[in-house]
C-alpha cells in the first residue's frame, strides 16, 4: 500500500470540512422542534445533539459501505474526482444554509460525486441501479412515510389526551421530546456521519492506501464523528428557525410525534443501508405533525421553496462537481484554482450571512415577513384568525366612534340680518 500523498491529505481534510458543514446544516433535523416548543434551551439542545451524533457514528458502517463501494465504480477512479465532488457538496450546503432552506447534505454529496465521476469517466462510472434503489427511491418514499406516520401519531396523541389538562400533558411531552430528539441525533450520527466515512474510505481506495471493499479505519470513524459533532454544536440557527417556526407552529405533543416518527424511519433505513436524507425525513415529519392537529396550518410557500431546493440539490451539486472536475483534470494549477475558488466562495457566502445574522438568541422567533414569500389569502386568513384575540368592547366602541363623521361647523349668525321665523 502507498503512503498518503499531499493530494489525498487535502481530500481527507476537505471531506471533514464537508462533514462539519453537514453538522451545522442538519442540526435542525433533531433539535428544531425541541427548541421551538421550549423543551430545551438552544445551547443545551445543540450540545446534546453533538454528543449523540458522535456516539451514533460508531454504531454502524452500512451506509459508509454504500457510498464507498456502491454508487461509483472504484476501478480507475482518480482522487481528484472525489475532491471535485466535495467542492460541489460544500458550496451547495453553504448556499442553502444562507437561504435558511433545510436541503439535503446527503444529496449534495451524491450529486457532486456523480457529476464529477461522469465528467471524469462517463456515465459508465456510475452504478445506476444502486443510485435508484439506495438513493432516489428512499428520497421520495422516506419523507412521505415519515409525514404520514407523524400525522397519524399526532392525531392519536390528541385523541388519547382529549379532556385532560393541556398544561399538565405538555410537561410530559416536553420530556418525551428531549428523549426523542436524542434518538434523532443518534440516528443522524448513524446515517450522516457515515457518508463522510464512506467518501474518505473511497478516497483511500483510489489512492491505493486501502483495498477495494475495505471498511473505514478507526481513525476515519473517529475523525468523521468529531467533525460532525463540532458542526452540530455550532448550530445551524437559520435552518433551525425555518424548521421550528417557518413551516408550522408545533405544540409539545406534535413535536414528540414528529421526532419519534423521524427517528424510526432513519434508524430503519440505516440498518438497511439506505443512504436517505435525514433533512427530508425530519421535514416531512414536521409537516405531518402540523397537519395532524385540528386547525393546524402548514406554510406551503415555505414548503414549496424547500421542495424546489430538494429537487435542485442533485443536479446543482452535480454541475458544480463536474465543473470542478474539469478544472482538476487540467493538472496541478487546476487543483489549486479549485481550492482557491472553494475558499473564496465559502468566505463570500459567510460575509453575506453577516448582513442578517441569526443566533441562539433569536432562533425561536418566526422568520420576518421580508424573509418569507407571501402566503395565499386563505392560509393567511386562517393563520391570522388562529392567533388574533377577539376585540374588546372598548375597542369596538373606539372603532365605531372613528367611523362617525364629525358634525359640520355652524356659521355664526349675522346681527344685521333678521332671524328667520
Amino acid at each position: 500500500m502507498e503512503h498518503i500523498t499531499l493530494l489525498l491529505a487535502i481530500v481527507v481534510v476537505t471531506a471533514l470540512v464537508f462533514d462539519f458543514t453537514n453538522g451545522f446544516h442538519d442540526t435542525a433535523n433533531a433539535m428544531a422542534t425541541t427548541i421551538s416548543t421550549g423543551a430545551l434551551k438552544p445551547k443545551a439542545a445543540v450540545a446534546m445533539s453533538a454528543a449523540l451524533n458522535l456516539v451514533g457514528a460508531f454504531l454502524s458502517v452500512e451506509v459508509a459501505k454504500t457510498i464507498s463501494g456502491g454508487i461509483i465504480n472504484e476501478k480507475g477512479l482518480r482522487t481528484e474526482v472525489i475532491f471535485a465532488a466535495l467542492v460541489g457538496a460544500i458550496l451547495w450546503n453553504l448556499v442553502t444554509w444562507l437561504l435558511g432552506l433545510p436541503s439535503s447534505s446527503s444529496h449534495a454529496l451524491f450529486g457532486g460525486l456523480i457529476g464529477a465521476a461522469v465528467m471524469s469517466a462517463g456515465w459508465s462510472s456510475v452504478n445506476g441501479s444502486t443510485v435508484v434503489t439506495k438513493v432516489l427511491l428512499p428520497a421520495v418514499a422516506a419523507p412521505i412515510v415519515a409525514g404520514v406516520a407523524s400525522m397519524l401519531a399526532t392525531r392519536l396523541t390528541y385523541r388519547i389526551n382529549r379532556g385532560t389538562d393541556e398544561k399538565a400533558t405538555a410537561k410530559g411531552y416536553r420530556a418525551g421530546q428531549i428523549a426523542s430528539a436524542g434518538l434523532v441525533s443518534l440516528a443522524h450520527g448513524t446515517n450522516d456521519a457515515q457518508k463522510t466515512m464512506g467518501i474518505i474510505t473511497l478516497a483511500l481506495v483510489t489512492g491505493g492506501v486501502l483495498h477495494p471493499g475495505a471498511n473505514p479505519p478507526m481513525w476515519v470513524i473517529v475523525s468523521a464523528g468529531l467533525a460532525i459533532a463540532m458542526g452540530t454544536y455550532l448550530g445551524g440557527w437559520r435552518i433551525i428557525r425555518t424548521m421550528g417556526k417557518g413551516l408550522t407552529e408545533l405544540a409539545p405533543p406534535q413535536g414528540f410525534a414528529a421526532q419519534s416518527g423521524a427517528a424510526t424511519v432513519i434508524l430503519a433505513s440505516s440498518h438497511l443501508g439506505f443512504s436517505l436524507s435525514t433533512t427530508q425525513v425530519c421535514s416531512g415529519s414536521v409537516m405531518g405533525a402540523g397537519l395532524g392537529r385540528k386547525g393546524g396550518v402548514v406554510r406551503w410557500s415555505t414548503a414549496t421553496r424547500m421542495f424546489v431546493a430538494w429537487g435542485l440539490t442533485l443536479p446543482a451539486a452535480g454541475l458544480v462537481g463536474a465543473g470542478a472536475e474539469f478544472l482538476t483534470g487540467q493538472g496541478t494549477w487546476g487543483i489549486v484554482l479549485v481550492a482557491v475558488l472553494l475558499v473564496a466562495g465559502s468566505g463570500f457566502i459567510w460575509k453575506l450571512s453577516r448582513r442578517s445574522p441569526v443566533d441562539h438568541n433569536d432562533v425561536t422567533a418566526a422568520p420576518a415577513a421580508s424573509e418569507l414569500p407571501a402566503e395565499p389569502a386563505g392560509v393567511v386568513t386562517t393563520a391570522i384568525a388562529a392567533v388574533t384575540p377577539p376585540p374588546t368592547v372598548a375597542a369596538v366602541a373606539a372603532d365605531l366612534t372613528a367611523t362617525i363623521p364629525a358634525p359640520a361647523p355652524v356659521a355664526p349668525a349675522d346681527p344685521a340680518r333678521p332671524a328667520a321665523v
